[in-house]
C-alpha cells in the first residue's frame, strides 16, 4: 500500500493539528498532545 490513510483528528485529544511522522509507515504526529500514533487497515466488511 503506497498511500497513507489520513486521519481527520487525533484519537487521543481530538485536535486536528496532525502531520505525517517518520517513525513508521502510517505514523502521524499530533502537535497538540505531542503523541505519535499509527493507523492500520484491518479489513473491509462484516466479521464472519
Amino acid at each position: 500500500m503506497s498511500e497513507r490513510a489520513v486521519p481527520f483528528y487525533c484519537p487521543y485529544c481530538g485536535d486536528e493539528d496532525l502531520r505525517p511522522a517518520e517513525a513508521a509507515h502510517g505514523a502521524w504526529y499530533c502537535g497538540s498532545c505531542l503523541r505519535t500514533f499509527t493507523l492500520t487497515m484491518i479489513g473491509i466488511g462484516v466479521p464472519g
